[in-house]
């Protein structure tokens, strides 16, 4: 492995590690400020890692030409599902920006805003997330990379609900 492969590779686990440790202590912060600005940091490191993959891919692999990255993503998704479509390029462009909004969100509206945001909102990112995550490191993968993702989805979202079964006691009460 180059350089450019290792800096391309690290920085996706980086992301995807901090969102997992950022959905863990979630769940366990039950809306206590210090370990929420913990969480917002933990996302917002993921956030920039998934950032930097895209910018270590495009220079190292596809020498920042959308239309190399795009037939590359049909290649891949050809090889799993036999069929030549790119568009999951477009897919990886939503998921980046949409990261980068939620993360804004935490900056901008403060710590205590993202659990007060509407419920939908925030299972349905987070959903959107872990079946991009699990389809990154699961359907896209293989040997050990497949049983690390495969581990890493199941703790998100076991994190998740938990979150969700301590949002409903709390509205409960």
């Amino acid at each position: 492995m180059n350089s450019g492969d290792i800096l391309t590779r690290s920085t996706v686990w980086i992301s995807i590690v901090a969102y997992a440790a950022g959905c863990v202590v979630f769940a366990i912060a039950r809306g206590r400020a210090d370990l929420d600005r913990w969480v917002r940091g933990a996302w917002t490191t993921g956030c920039a890692a998934l950032l930097a993959h895209f910018i270590s891919a495009f220079h190292f692999f596809h020498a920042w030409s959308h239309a190399s990255a795009y037939s590359d993503t049909a290649r891949q998704t050809a090889a799993v599902f036999g069929i030549n479509w790119g568009g999951g390029l477009f897919i990886n462009y939503a998921v980046a920006s949409l990261w980068l909004a939620d993360v804004t969100w935490w900056w901008f509206a403060g710590v205590n805003s993202y659990r007060r945001r509407p419920w939908l909102l925030t299972l349905l990112w987070h959903s959107f997330l872990i079946f991009i995550i699990f389809n990154a490191t699961v359907v896209f993968k293989d040997g050990p990379t497949r049983w690390i993702g495969l581990l890493l989805c199941l703790i998100l979202c076991l994190s998740w609900l938990a979150i969700s079964r301590a949002r409903s006691l709390s509205i409960a009460q």
